[in-house]
């Protein structure tokens, strides 16, 4: 995620990462499972959201099926079907899960009982499931676009249909899931709209039927995915497609009167996909696209294989082509860093933003000539406060109620990028490009951390990094920048109330 105006491993292993941050979780569902007791919401663990993701099973995969209705105001009819494996017995299953109505419930085939706790959906299915057994949930439902008082995210209604953005924690409010990104999986997507408009969404088209009346899409992804990076598209749009580097498929989506105005924009993107192939290595999915809509979100959303930005940045934005240019290298960037490694949990937030400000500033620097150390010199000097305001890179501060979106702070930005170049100018240049690219290499289509990340980068540079990581990433005060023992971090000002 970008705000506007700016601030594989084997699946097995995956489970064996997961296991230690669902322990405590996966105690407390067994607890459930031998007696009987009122619904509650369950959580993962996460410390930013401790509801969010749910114990004791491990989704392999989604299939979401969406009918608009031909109007953004009103609710989708919406058939979710989870198959997934159990990691504990289970007689109640947890699903995250609001801001709709739920028709029905079918675990293994089964009619199960249903009730809701919190944002969580809990089943009770016919027969307790055991450990190690496969688990397909179906959940007829509605999915709606209207924005309640207080969500903060999920379906974005565009001038002529919808989009989504669901980061941090908002796809549990388009359709029942584990809404966590340590636990990733396969998605397949059918949206059936009325004739005239066209619907897309992430991975490739599986193909397209054609009623009278209307036409359902299906696309399916060929590498797991994180709920929050989920897209569909429905709206009256052209779908543009490209060759990219080594015949990858390209393909846009923009509103149809738009194509020839956003073609300039849109041709940029295979020599920006070459360009983060020289730095980091193979782009790791099987297409990319821009999505522009026509809405205001207040920010641009790397949802995975088709990014999401809104159009006026393109048509009506006063800023110098460079930085729009960088800001497309910014989500473009984490495809490998936050959509192919997805962080473990969410304050590993600063592993993706801190990488898709990093790869934006040096493209800024390689084509346009905006110098990365004056950027960084900025950044360090308004680092203390942004520690004060927001936490420390790896620690952020809890959102506020209401205002999910709040851990988007500029410490997770180019704070986290400073900490990067703090990086590159402690191990050099060689050793820091040789560890962005085993990083993404490693645990591509997994879940990483932070101490994977300290423990990678130590073994690359031959020495224990821990304690440089422990000053940069969780200290309250910016630590000395390497090579510019100069540089001078601005005091903070005291917060009003505190």
């Amino acid at each position: 995620m970008l705000p506007y105006l700016r601030p594989r491993p084997p699946r097995s292993r995956t489970r064996r990462i997961k296991a230690a941050l669902l322990a405590s979780a996966v105690s407390v569902c067994l607890i459930a499972a031998s007696a009987p007791s009122p619904a509650t919401p369950l959580g993962v663990g996460d410390r930013l959201f401790p509801h969010l993701g749910n114990p004791g099973y491990d989704v392999e995969s989604y299939d979401l099926a969406f009918s608009y209705p031909g109007t953004n105001d009103k609710p989708l009819a919406a058939v979710t079907t989870i198959k997934a494996i159990t990691s504990a017995p289970l007689d109640r299953i947890n699903l995250d899960y609001a801001h709709g109505t739920v028709a029905s419930v079918e675990v293994n085939g089964a009619r199960a009982a249903f009730t809701s706790a919190g944002e969580d959906l809990v089943v009770t299915p016919a027969e307790p499931v055991p450990a190690g057994s496969w688990l397909r949930i179906v959940v007829h439902h509605t999915s709606d676009p209207v924005t309640a008082a207080n969500q903060d995210g999920g379906w974005v209604r565009t001038k002529d249909g919808l989009a989504m953005a669901n980061q941090a924690d908002a796809a549990h409010l388009v359709f029942p899931c584990n809404d966590h990104p340590s636990d990733k999986a396969m998605f397949t997507i059918h949206v059936t709209a009325p004739n005239g408009y066209t619907a897309v969404a992430n991975g490739l088209p599986e193909g397209a039927e054609r009623t009278r009346r209307s036409t359902t899409w299906t696309y399916r992804t060929r590498h797991p995915m994180a709920t929050e990076l989920a897209q569909v598209s429905i709206g009256r749009s052209a779908v543009l497609h490209r060759a990219g580097p080594h015949g990858l498929p390209v393909r846009d989506v923009v509103p149809s009167k738009d194509r020839q105005t956003l073609e300039p924009w849109l041709k940029k993107t295979p020599d920006q996909i070459a360009w983060m192939e020289g730095k980091v290595g193979p782009y790791p999915f099987e297409t990319y696209g821009l999505l522009m809509a026509e809405a205001q979100t207040g920010f641009e959303l790397e949802t995975q294989t088709l990014s999401l930005f809104e159009r006026k940045l393109f048509t009506e934005s006063t800023y110098p082509k460079w930085y729009i240019e960088s800001i497309m290298v910014h989500e473009l960037s984490h495809q490998w860093f936050g959509d192919s490694v997805s962080p473990r949990t969410w304050s590993d937030l600063w592993l993706n933003e801190g990488h898709a400000t990093w790869y934006e500033a040096l493209y800024a620097e390689e084509k346009a000539h905006k110098p990365m150390e004056a950027r960084m010199k900025a950044a360090y000097k308004a680092s203390d406060s942004w520690r004060a305001a927001g936490g420390p890179p790896a620690a952020p501060r809890t959102p506020k109620p209401g205002q999910k979106i709040s851990i988007f702070r500029p410490n997770v930005y180019d704070g986290a990028a400073l900490a990067l170049y703090a990086l590159r100018q402690e191990i050099g240049r060689p050793a820091f490009e040789r560890l962005e690219r085993t990083w993404v290499s490693v645990h591509r289509d997994g879940d990483a951390s932070t101490a994977d990340f300290v423990h990678l980068a130590s073994a690359v540079a031959a020495r224990d990094l821990s304690g440089f990581f422990k000053a940069w990433l969780y200290d309250e005060k910016t630590p000395p920048m390497p090579g510019h023992p100069d540089w001078k971090s601005e005091a903070p000002q005291a917060r009003k109330g505190a």
